[in-house]
């Protein structure tokens, strides 16, 4: 039930004819990015409005964010702070494009795997919540939270 939730919060801001591009998982990780860079203001401002990720739904905010007046978060996952001590980018990367791979009961979207999905609204079918770029923006921002 709460991943259906998950699903229906975030189906509204699907990309609307993004291409997923092929990548390869090595370990735990996604070593080569999804786009040329990515850009660490645009991913803050992006978690900061919770879309489309809305990452601040189910983890709790970087202290950054709640001392600039972001609220609300939650406490479902891991909380932000420290996330770019904990994982390296690829590391993130996998998390954000398809973490069922690591935890198949896992609530949190696969924000960038198009195929394999059940409970998709038919007209967001084959079309990834986030585009590449906004996944490397919001690794470029995660991995500023040492």
């Amino acid at each position: 039930m709460l991943r259906l939730l998950c699903v229906l919060l975030l189906s509204a801001t699907c990309s609307a004819a993004q291409e997923v591009r092929p990548y390869r998982i090595v370990g735990d990780a996604v070593p080569e990015p999804f786009a040329p860079s990515g850009d660490a203001a645009r991913g803050r401002a992006m978690l900061a409005a919770r879309d489309p990720a809305n990452c601040i739904l189910c983890h709790a905010a970087p202290a950054e964010l709640t001392k600039s007046g972001v609220r609300f978060s939650g406490n479902l996952a891991p909380g932000l702070d420290g996330a770019g001590a904990r994982w390296t980018a690829g590391q993130l990367r996998l998390r954000l494009a398809d973490g069922m791979r690591l935890n198949p009961d896992t609530i949190m979207p696969s924000y960038y795997r198009t195929e394999g999905l059940v409970e998709v609204a038919a007209a967001l079918r084959g079309k990834p919540i986030m585009t590449a770029q906004q996944i490397e923006d919001l690794i470029a921002y995660l991995l500023t939270l040492k």
